[in-house]
């Protein structure tokens, strides 16, 4: 694999990680600068052929492709290439919960971000004990666990 291949991927892998906006017009090859045609090379034959919306997320995702660093464009191809290796039945899982995700509302994302970000600064060993505390879990515990998490609302007071 060349290359671009690898960049073209990787810009299409990080435009499904991003949830890029979907555009009612296509856009043009001629009006794609020299760096978004260049990463998007391998597309040039077809591109007129493309859905508007899927042109709009491969230009955009080529722009955000051009500014990034070195390093964050190494750390891209790596996700990239990690999700290759997902089997397909993981992948599709990971894209319903995209979907599930995104209509939540802001709020609710905001809580799930914090929550990850809060897990991320975790000790490995802790974190890994979260983990293996849940997978020893029945699915009706965790189901259980799950709903106590969701349910954010104030209980009532308890009475005497």
């Amino acid at each position: 694999m060349n290359h671009r291949n690898i960049i073209a991927i990787t810009v299409l892998a990080v435009m499904l990680a991003c949830g890029t906006v979907m555009a009612d017009d296509g856009v043009d090859w001629n009006g794609l600068t020299a760096e978004q045609q260049q990463v998007l090379s391998s597309f040039a034959d077809h591109w007129d052929n493309m859905p508007a919306d899927r042109q709009q997320r491969l230009s955009n995702g080529a722009e955000r492709w051009a500014a990034m660093t070195p390093a964050q464009r190494d750390a891209a191809q790596q996700r990239f290439s990690m999700w290759r290796e997902l089997p397909d039945d993981r992948r599709e899982m990971i894209r319903d919960r995209y979907e599930m995700y995104r209509d939540l509302p802001a709020g609710e994302q905001r809580r799930i971000r914090e929550n990850y970000r809060r897990f991320g600064q975790l000790r490995n060993d802790h974190r890994q004990k979260l983990r293996d505390r849940y997978h020893n879990m029945s699915p009706d515990q965790r189901r259980r666990m799950r709903d106590r998490l969701t349910d954010r609302r104030p209980k009532p007071a308890p009475r005497d």
